[in-house]
């Protein structure tokens, strides 16, 4: 690690400073409370949280000060961990240590997607590697991850260095993930992954089995290498969530993964049938379920579709994405009186719209989610915003609207 300036470093205590005063504040008891009673299945308040991992331009980049490029990176980390709490006075929860995840390197695949980012943009283009994979194969081949517990451990050591009296470290384990079709439409693109359904199924599912052998290997590796850690807590929970419940253990020695949260998505089957998704992805996710302790589902994809004859098989389910392609009455229909979390994404014109927002819309909105998830264990989080036009207010502004809103119509 490269050494400090006094500068940088008087800045990052003052952020480990404000980190830690919010950690130990009085609203941030109320919302842990919050998180808890989700965490046991109790249907009390819903959380709310506005993401804003599609617009960090506005507010993480404006507001950085440090220099040293390793002051940067723990500057952002920090500012990112407030941001829901301090510009939108939104329900993230705050840790009093500074987590730092496990770093973890690898796909599912041998080879490496190409793609090309737009200027100030989140948009980009793949350039597909191949249009035929029953041809070229064996690019995919020698798939696999790495864990470097060490860099971990000296990344920790490093934030110590420079207030780890204010806010100590601590290692966290991501939930762990299985994510097969996404990682191969950005080596193949869409119209090839969709095509190979029909012109070689056969070869599509050697394809979908091998990646999910990466994975199964991937998990035995941390069994046999004790590299797990608690998913439980402030850990992070794929698709911006948290792994808050009183299911898995959140503390001690973790031996299998079956103490542990994880997730999975194939929003890129959306447009497919229920059968094809039974067919291509359902098996070989049904795998890497049995693997996992708990489960968090979904993306953007639609689910309502699939519920019946597939996620429902799922015991371990727990958390399920609900976007706004879905029938999102029925959805509620199905969760209602269950364990299983109906986390919201609503729309995000509301917020990306040029001009002032439209309150009496997002009432509207939050009206209809509230009333679908009425009786269901219930969290919102707002993404894929791509913009706020660096109005915190008017970021602040939705959360009340949506808060106020759920107040109203939500039932337990």
């Amino acid at each position: 690690m490269t050494n400090l300036s006094l500068k940088d470093r008087e800045i990052l205590r003052e952020l480990a400073t404000r980190k830690a005063a919010l950690a130990n504040s009085a609203r941030n008891d109320e919302i842990l409370e919050m998180w808890n009673k989700q965490a046991k299945g109790v249907r009390d308040t819903p959380t709310v949280r506005l993401l804003f991992s599609n617009f960090p331009r506005e507010v993480i980049d404006p507001r950085m000060r440090c220099e040293g490029q390793d002051a940067r990176r723990l500057e952002r980390q920090l500012l990112s961990s407030m941001v829901g709490r301090e510009l939108f006075d939104d329900d993230t929860p705050i840790s009093d240590r500074f987590e730092v995840n496990i770093f973890v390197k690898g796909s599912p695949f041998g080879a490496n997607p190409i793609i090309t980012r737009a200027k100030d943009s989140i948009g980009y283009h793949i350039e597909p590697l191949t249009d035929d994979i029953e041809e070229d194969f064996d690019i995919f081949r020698n798939g696999g991850f790495t864990v470097d517990m060490e860099g971990t451990k000296e990344w920790c050591a490093f934030a110590d260095s420079i207030f780890g009296d204010i806010l100590p470290s601590r290692i966290m384990q991501s939930s762990l993930k299985g994510a097969i079709t996404n990682p191969l439409v950005k080596l193949v693109n869409m119209e090839t992954y969709y095509m190979s359904m029909y012109d070689c199924p056969e070869k599509l599912h050697e394809l979908m089995d091998m990646a999910t052998k990466v994975y199964e290997r991937y998990y035995d590796y941390l069994e046999e290498n004790k590299l797990l850690l608690p998913t439980n807590g402030f850990s992070p929970l794929n698709q911006e969530s948290f792994s808050f419940t009183d299911e898995l253990p959140s503390d001690g020695e973790i031996t299998t993964t079956k103490q542990l949260w994880g997730f999975l998505e194939s929003q890129e089957t959306t447009a497919v049938s229920p059968a094809m998704f039974g067919e291509f992805v359902f098996p070989y996710f049904d795998r890497m379920v049995k693997r996992f302790g708990l489960l968090s589902y979904g993306c953007c994809e639609r689910v309502d579709n699939i519920w019946v004859d597939y996620l429902s098989k799922w015991d371990n389910l727990r958390k399920l994405s609900v976007s706004p392609f879905n029938n999102e009455e029925q959805i509620g229909e199905y969760l209602r009186g269950s364990r299983v979390v109906y986390y919201s994404k609503p729309r995000a014109e509301y917020l990306t719209e040029p001009g002032p927002i439209d309150e009496d819309a997002i009432r509207n909105c939050f009206k209809g989610i509230s009333k679908a998830a009425s009786g269901c264990l219930f969290e919102v989080a707002q993404r894929e915003v791509g913009t706020i036009f660096g109005d915190y207010e008017r970021g602040k502004r939705y959360v009340q609207l949506a808060k106020e809103t759920i107040s109203k119509y939500w039932k337990p």
